[in-house]
């Protein structure tokens, strides 16, 4: 795989570090604050839906933009009319289902 930004080694080897090493921390500081946190509190349960929606957001930016978006933008797609409605209709019947499915989630 061919890099395009052009960074040293050691700012490799940096970000590397800490991108294998977040979710570990993560997971670290979830155990150290699940002792005394309580989730049925109002506090409590706004801080979950703030963070919820958070990952959501993460989720549904990442699915258009980085997924989607080179689809999209594909020219055998762009030139097609007919694909474009088969496409458009299957990512909305996708999201619906998403919808359908987060209900019980």
């Amino acid at each position: 795989m061919e890099m395009k930004a052009q960074f040293k080694s050691v700012s490799v080897a940096v970000m590397g570090a800490f991108f294998s090493l977040t979710t570990p921390m993560g997971i670290a500081i979830g155990i150290g604050i699940s002792s005394f946190y309580k989730g049925s509190t109002e506090a409590g349960l706004v801080v979950e839906g703030v963070f919820n929606s958070a990952s959501a957001g993460i989720l549904v930016y990442m699915a258009l933009v980085d997924l989607l978006a080179a689809d999209f933008m594909n020219p055998r797609l762009q030139s097609n009319a007919r694909l474009q409605f088969g496409v458009y209709v299957s990512l909305l019947l996708g999201t619906a289902c998403m919808s359908v499915l987060a209900k019980w989630a």
